[in-house]
């Protein structure tokens, strides 16, 4: 074949290689190729030559077979992400692609990416004893990311795609029973943050949302509080940001006994209201100091200790969602209350998130349905 076009070079048994012209490194005064092994019959090396030319001839070629797929992740995470999600995903995106994503196929040309150099990437992590969820998590942006470089027509055929994925184990989710829950909030109830202890459990807001309540968002006479935000420290600086989802804005009712301590919480705010800056000032939840709490403090400086007080479970904070709706189920909240108070896209996914508390669900429903039947058969 020209020079110009292609070639196919067999290099031993069932194995060829496949040379794409990219043109002139006009430094060097040298012609440059993409070179590509292909295993198995003429006709696999032929298929791959035909793809990489007609990608050429798309206007694809020269530019898009020297991109690599680092210089691609940069522009898409600078100009298809950032401006699209939350700060907190755009940098989770990022540190998934430069742990594992980058380190692997960085430096690959993004046009000859392949199938088994992605499912490679991810034996690698397998090998080191990942979790399936993070494996799998890493896909799902590398997918996003792939798909875009479709649409930009940088790549005709996904790469993803037939790659095997590791099976998601069931994960078990840590809750605290009635009595350590109520253990909880006795202890609790002598702590500095008491009230967004007594708040977190019995309304199952995220961590990142009840640190960004106000007190414009209580309805005093009603006795509910609207989540409508959500509170995170980017590079030093705190920022309000929209909720997880639509669906995350929601009103939820506060048990009188919470909305008591919250009237009391209100009373006692003076200096520490001045003294924070203007943006944060109306805040319900923050240090003595007036400041915005930050997560990572407020686990290791009262979460953590409580638990250890009061002799529990040693769970995460974000467990005190989990507790929550678990107790909620438990003594037979329906389920599309309880997903409307977390704020989750549907029962179903509500349903099977605490699919654990569906058979004593089911032992109570039961028992229910045998006492009316027996007492209509006694009539």
């Amino acid at each position: 074949m020209s020079r110009k076009v292609g070639q196919i070079i067999a290099r031993g048994e069932r194995r060829w290689l496949v040379r794409v012209y990219l043109g002139r490194d006009y430094e060097m005064r040298k012609r440059t190729y993409h070179n590509q092994t292909v295993y198995g019959s003429l006709r696999n090396a032929q298929a791959y030559l035909t793809r990489s030319l007609h990608e050429r001839d798309l206007s694809r070629g020269v530019e898009g077979l020297q991109v690599t797929v680092d210089e691609f992740l940069d522009h898409w995470l600078k100009t298809a992400v950032k401006s699209k999600v939350r700060a907190k995903t755009h940098r989770d995106y990022e540190a998934m692609l430069r742990r594992y994503i980058r380190p692997a196929i960085g430096a690959r040309i993004l046009a000859s990416l392949s199938p088994l150099e992605i499912q490679a990437t991810y034996q690698v992590m397998i090998d080191r004893k990942l979790s399936a969820r993070t494996v799998r998590y890493a896909h799902a942006v590398l997918r996003a990311a792939i798909r875009q470089a479709i649409r930009w027509q940088l790549l005709l055929n996904d790469p993803t795609q037939g790659v095997e994925l590791p099976r998601e184990q069931c994960r078990e989710i840590s809750v605290l029973t009635t009595e350590q829950a109520r253990s909880f909030l006795r202890t609790a109830s002598h702590s500095p943050q008491g009230c967004l202890f007594a708040v977190a459990l019995t309304t199952g807001m995220r961590p990142s949302e009840y640190l960004a309540l106000c007190w414009r968002d209580i309805d005093w006479d009603r006795g509910t509080i609207s989540v409508v935000r959500t509170l995170h420290r980017n590079e030093g600086q705190w920022t309000f940001a929209d909720t997880k989802r639509v669906r995350s804005r929601r009103v939820v009712k506060l048990q009188m006994w919470v909305l008591d301590l919250l009237r009391k919480l209100k009373g006692g705010v003076g200096e520490a209201e001045a003294a924070c800056d203007s943006v944060f000032a109306d805040l319900i939840f923050t240090t003595t100091r007036g400041e915005p709490i930050n997560e990572e403090y407020l686990v290791k400086k009262h979460f953590k200790p409580l638990l250890r007080e009061a002799g529990l479970p040693n769970i995460r904070l974000y467990d005190l969602r989990h507790t929550s709706a678990t107790l909620a189920l438990t003594v037979g909240v329906a389920p599309k209350v309880v997903s409307e108070q977390l704020g989750h896209a549907s029962a179903a996914f509500t349903l099977d998130t605490y699919s654990h508390v569906l058979p004593h669900m089911q032992d109570e429903a039961a028992a229910k349905m045998e006492a009316a039947l027996l007492n209509g058969l006694l009539l």
